[in-house]
């Protein structure tokens, strides 16, 4: 009685809600996930190279707060257009300098296409590219790194619904990075499940692993999260509420666990969702 209670509901999840973040399922031809989120992001402390967390120099304090705007729509059953766009504001102050910039950010685009589909899961291939061309790369503290990024991504779900009315998904990927930086291998792990008709929430593993063919460094005085080569786990745990087939909204917690070389920080997030189906 559980399962058929739970089991339309988890479905019209994995189609709706959790692979528009980035999960292995494809929008249906014609229909659109769209979500705008304010972002806000704040870190006193970078993980150094040995993986401790350390105080920023001087009582440093490195803060960005940005709206971003991510779309994804079925250009048929099988292959999705991605889309996500940031408008910020960053700011690192210290006992002897403060900086400011605001604008927008890099740009992503992306395609996801479905590989495979069978009974309670989807095995599909992910391409992305970073465009750095809304912001000035020499500004003192840029909004970006200012260079293109190309990336591939595997990924795989499955629906949970013989255990609870659940799901997961497994994100592993490779992303080149130009210029200085170093190449990144990047992996995902992701437990989501309803708690109610309309209440829903998930939990992930958000990994990212250099590939050590840059060069090291931390930007205490300025951008601290545009390292050219770093390590950084982070999870992220969501509460989403779904208003009506339509219209939904999120709040999400987003830490640092571990990492080298970056800041140590954590995001608190809430999104505002709408499907066009």
């Amino acid at each position: 009685m559980l399962r058929k209670t739970f089991l339309p509901l988890l479905l019209s999840l994995l189609c709706c809600a959790s692979q528009a973040l980035a999960g292995a399922w494809t929008q249906q031809a014609g229909h659109s996930y769209n979500r705008l989120s304010g972002n806000y992001y704040c870190a006193d402390r970078n993980f150094d190279d040995d993986g401790d967390r350390k105080k920023m120099a001087d009582d440093g304090k490195f803060t960005d707060v940005n709206l971003n705007y991510y779309v994804e729509y079925g250009l048929t059953d099988a292959a999705t257009v991605i889309a996500s766009v940031y408008y910020k504001q960053i700011k690192h102050d210290d006992d002897t300098i403060e900086m400011k910039t605001y604008g927008f950010g890099d740009v992503d685009l992306g395609l996801k296409y479905r590989l495979v589909q069978f009974a309670g899961g989807v095995l599909a291939a992910q391409g992305l590219i970073k465009i750095p061309e809304l912001y000035d790369e020499n500004d003192s503290m840029p909004l970006g790194n200012g260079q293109y990024d190309v990336e591939a991504r595997v990924l795989f779900g499955h629906s949970l619904a013989y255990l609870f009315p659940g799901y997961c998904n497994f994100e592993f990927g490779y992303r080149w990075r130009f210029e200085d930086s170093s190449d990144e291998y990047r992996y995902l792990i992701e437990v989501g499940s309803d708690l109610t008709d309309q209440w829903y929430a998930r939990v992930k593993l958000d990994g990212l692993l250099s590939a050590n063919n840059g060069d090291a460094l931390v930007d205490a005085q300025g951008n601290p999260t545009m390292t050219t080569e770093y390590d950084l786990l982070k999870l992220d745990m969501a509460v989403g509420y779904r208003m009506n087939d339509a219209w939904g909204w999120e709040a999400v917690y987003t830490p640092a666990l571990s990492g080298e070389d970056t800041a140590a920080g954590a995001t608190y997030t809430l999104a505002l969702t709408y499907q066009i189906r």
